[in-house]
């Protein structure tokens, strides 16, 4: 299945990261690409990268999917801001792409959904995709991959092939993996009580987790951070797992 771009020029941007393209910023050895893709409402999607890279296979992190989940993208920002401080310190960490928050007009409108009412993790080409509903937050789209905000993640593991993809979510306290993710899970939930589960409970068709699982190989990690809690208690709870993922061992 071939799915449309997001935004003119999206595939030159994904297939050549080596060469800083004109929507770019670069701050302390990190690219930025203020506006990487867009939404369905035509709102920027900011992302952030690694600027060398070494194995070409990075460490894929994202925030936000679903717009009522603050903590998805709150936990994606503090990541960004200790890359940023541990880059100042020359410490040299794996390669890695960071989205804080894939679902813009989601958060913006504090709604579960896109912009054009499309729950973003049922709308993965997945085998398993169902037009199928439990209800109107979970509407899959009129069909897989048809919103922008999908299309451009599928380009981007697609074209990146990264080790993992860690997605920040909100609900019950677990870490969840598809795939072959549960090294990278148990790692995440070192220290956070947190329980290392193999699926969410219900069938999740459609989701990213199944996508990567199913179709490409890619494991899959999703964070459900406690619903409603503390901000400011994410990164010193998750920080620690997600920090061993990124920093290189010193030979």
């Amino acid at each position: 299945m071939t799915l449309n771009l997001s935004c003119d020029g999206m595939k030159a941007v994904l297939s050549k990261w080596g060469k800083i393209r004109p929507n770019h910023d670069m701050q302390d050895g990190i690219l930025h690409l203020p506006s990487w893709a867009q939404t369905a409402l035509g709102t920027p999607i900011p992302l952030y990268r690694k600027d060398h890279t070494v194995d070409g296979h990075p460490l894929l992190f994202i925030g936000g999917v679903h717009g009522d989940e603050p903590e998805g993208v709150r936990l994606a920002e503090d990541l960004l801001s200790w890359i940023r401080g541990t880059v100042k310190l020359q410490k040299p960490l794996k390669d890695w792409i960071l989205i804080p928050d894939i679902n813009p007009d989601g958060s913006r409108l504090q709604q579960r959904m896109n912009g054009r009412g499309v729950d973003l993790n049922r709308n993965f080409p997945s085998k398993d995709w169902s037009p199928e509903s439990k209800g109107p937050r979970y509407y899959p789209g009129s069909h897989p991959g048809s919103e922008p905000e999908t299309q451009a993640l599928v380009n981007l593991i697609r074209d990146e092939r990264p080790r993992v993809v860690i997605h920040f979510h909100s609900w019950k306290p677990c870490v969840v993996y598809s795939g072959d993710g549960r090294m990278w899970a148990e790692t995440v939930a070192q220290g956070t009580g947190y329980e290392v589960r193999k699926d969410i409970g219900y069938p999740t068709p459609g989701s990213l987790g199944q996508y990567g699982a199913l179709d490409l190989g890619v494991p899959v990690v999703c964070v459900e951070a406690q619903e409603g809690g503390s901000l400011d208690e994410l990164w010193p709870r998750f920080g620690r797992g997600i920090s061993s993922l990124l920093l290189e061992k010193r030979k």
